[in-house]
């Protein structure tokens, strides 16, 4: 191999692993990452020889339900998706319109980021809970979401039994939820949306009247799926331990090409 090649070969190798190191080292801490509210066990284990905390954080259970299409959909079926969701019902005379249309931003906003970022729409899913799930009918959801622009293959305007909709907005997602003004005490009502990551566990709630929170909901919904995964981590991440000593041994190598070379053309003269 000539010394040419085998310094490209190092060059190649070298700067993406200084590159890598150095975003990583700068990155700890930089961006806030949208935290993580509810766990079921925490528990303490060995390590490398050190006591860390391993926590198993709360994932929502699968709902089944339909949705304005009039087809059976469940949260098994976007496993792997991250997910946005709020509660809403047809005839809703005073916050619904609103949050509708700042979900139809959302929407609308993410629908180019492929081309711009790179980033998949088919990576999120938004879900409009009915909470007057008797009156809203497929039919009805669908009449509503046609009218609103409702991208159906990502937005699911979702109705089925009352109880099964509240346990899961009470149980799974642990809404705050509260009755509006001039809304049936039998309805829950809330203006706000709840953010999922890929594997259903609740990473925010945001104000879905509020510009400032819907801002944040869309910069969080980007994190989120740039995020690290733990479980299928980077070829480079598992790698980093031995990052310095292949830096070194590329360097090693550089030099000692160099130094062959040097000795050739000392040899020639």
């Amino acid at each position: 191999m000539s010394k040419k090649a085998l310094i490209a070969i190092c060059v190649a190798v070298l700067v993406p692993l200084v590159f890598f190191t150095i975003t990583d080292l700068k990155s700890k801490g930089a961006i806030a990452m949208p935290r993580r509210y509810y766990y079921d066990s925490v528990a303490e284990k060995m390590k490398d020889g050190k006591m860390i905390t391993d926590t198993a954080w709360h994932q929502a259970n699968n709902i089944v339900l339909t949705n304005q299409l009039g087809n059976i959909v469940s949260l098994d079926q976007i496993k792997g998706r991250v997910i946005i969701a709020d509660f809403f019902f047809t005839h809703c005379p005073s916050i619904c319109p609103t949050l509708t249309r700042n979900m139809k931003k959302l929407q609308d906003a993410l629908k180019w980021k492929p081309e711009s970022s790179g980033l998949d729409t088919s990576f999120v899913q938004f879900l409009s809970f009915s909470v007057d799930p008797t009156r809203d009918t497929a039919e009805a959801l669908k009449k509503y979401a046609d009218k609103y622009g409702v991208n159906h293959d990502i937005w699911w305007m979702l109705t089925g039994p009352k109880k099964t909709i509240y346990d899961f907005a009470l149980n799974e997602l642990k809404m705050g939820l509260q009755d509006g003004e001039g809304v049936d005490s039998n309805f829950i009502h809330t203006q706000k949306m709840v953010l999922m990551d890929k594997y259903h566990v609740v990473r925010g709630y945001y104000d879905g009247l509020d510009s400032a929170e819907l801002s944040k909901l869309a910069n969080d919904i980007v994190f989120i799926m740039l995020e690290r995964d733990k479980k299928n981590p980077s070829v480079l991440v598992e790698l980093k331990p031995l990052i310095p000593l292949m830096i070194i041994v590329m360097l090693a190598a550089g030099a000692g090409v160099y130094f062959l070379g040097t000795q050739q053309k000392k040899s020639g003269s």
